[in-house]
């Protein structure tokens, strides 16, 4: 299992991305979108951390990256 993150959640490609990373086992861990509406992502994957602001995205990853947690 592989963890994702996605920028732009609320665009028009995305659920076919939510959809793939769903179907193929993996998880998504972060997402990013100016748009606060995307309940499509909540359908697949509920847990998935969800910014509208670059900043708190990043150093969400930027934290994941440099711990030993495991998602």
């Amino acid at each position: 299992m592989k963890n994702f993150g996605i920028i732009g959640v609320a665009g028009y490609i995305a659920p076919r991305h939510l959809k793939a990373i769903k179907e193929t086992g993996n998880n998504l861990v972060v997402a990013l979108d100016k748009s606060d509406t995307v309940g499509i992502m909540d359908s697949h994957f509920p847990d998935c951390s969800f910014y509208t602001e670059f900043e708190r995205f990043d150093r969400f990853v930027e934290k994941i990256k440099n711990t030993d947690r495991k998602y």
